[in-house]
């Protein structure tokens, strides 16, 4: 196992250890995430389920024997885990490379701790040298893409992927996101926007940094 992979199985470790018995967990996505559904599989018996953020994951869940609920039947989320592809000192954080950004704001927004697990690779001074993805209509690719220019960024279709929603996925090049709250509530006014892969306004309460490190 090389570091970074070794940083990501000791964060997601940490984060095992606060499920609290007999709750509903709330499960992100991603290859920091494999390692805590691998975790979880340990303790099926000791949680009441979970509730995923992607078709992956769900598929994963289901492999280790976790039932997978619907969070509207669920509610409040005791507990979120997920991972990020950068994360700043304030804890805000770039998501979205798997793709599955708008269901891991949803369940975020549903959960009374956020716990974040990376390796310190993604810790960054700035967000933004990360491209920052954004789902769209299909319709409204090219209209949200020309927002996205006015606002500094060079836009990229991510082609042949087609989120779990049935949306696209533009990837924002060279930004240098100084402000995370700001530009996340600009981009999600533009029409044909589904949602912006920057968590600020609703941010991690805690960030597990490999095996010891904690924002």
């Amino acid at each position: 196992m090389n570091d970074i992979e070794a940083g990501k199985r000791a964060a997601a470790e940490r984060a095992l250890a606060l499920v609290e018995p007999g709750t509903v967990v709330g499960v992100g996505t991603g290859s920091t995430v494999r390692w805590f559904i691998e975790g979880l599989g340990r303790m099926r018996h000791d949680i009441a389920g979970a509730v995923s953020s992607s078709e992956a994951s769900t598929t994963l869940l289901k492999q280790h024997g976790i039932e997978v609920l619907d969070l509207n039947a669920v509610g409040e989320v005791p507990l979120y885990v997920d991972g990020a592809d950068e994360c700043d000192g304030n804890r805000c954080l770039i998501k979205g490379g798997g793709a599955a950004l708008t269901r891991e704001k949803i369940i975020a927004a549903c959960a009374r701790q956020f716990v974040c697990i990376i390796d310190p690779g993604k810790r960054v001074e700035v967000l933004g040298r990360f491209p920052l993805p954004v789902e769209v209509i299909p319709m409204a690719r090219s209209h949200v893409a020309r927002r996205l220019v006015d606002l500094g960024g060079q836009p990229v279709w991510r082609q042949g992927v087609v989120t779990d929603n049935g949306n696209w996925i533009l990837d924002v090049h060279h930004l240098h996101i100084t402000d995370p709250v700001a530009l996340e509530a600009e981009i999600n006014q533009i029409v044909g926007v589904v949602t912006v892969g920057l968590f600020a306004r609703r941010r991690a309460d805690r960030v597990l940094v490999g095996a010891d490190g904690e924002l």
